[in-house]
């Protein structure tokens, strides 16, 4: 079993919890406070990005839903 889970919540956040990191685009890594649960921001409304602040009610419409991605393509 993976050691990190990610659940992409109904009309919101990025629902990250277990063992990881979480990086900026320079691989400086953001100080999580000890934290083994998290949300990311998906709807671009929050104001502590890339975190989620709540912003997204009544602003965000996503039912989350699996479904397979199309095959990787081959170079």
């Amino acid at each position: 079993m993976a050691s990190t889970k990610i659940t992409v919540n109904d009309n919101g956040s990025l629902k990250i919890e277990g063992d990881f990191e979480i990086l900026d685009r320079t691989g400086a890594q953001y100080d999580l406070g000890g934290r083994e649960v998290i949300s990311l921001c998906r709807c671009g409304h929050s104001k502590n990005k890339p975190f989620c602040d709540g912003s997204h009610k009544a602003h965000f419409e996503h039912h989350a839903v699996a479904f397979a991605l199309p095959p990787k393509k081959v170079v």
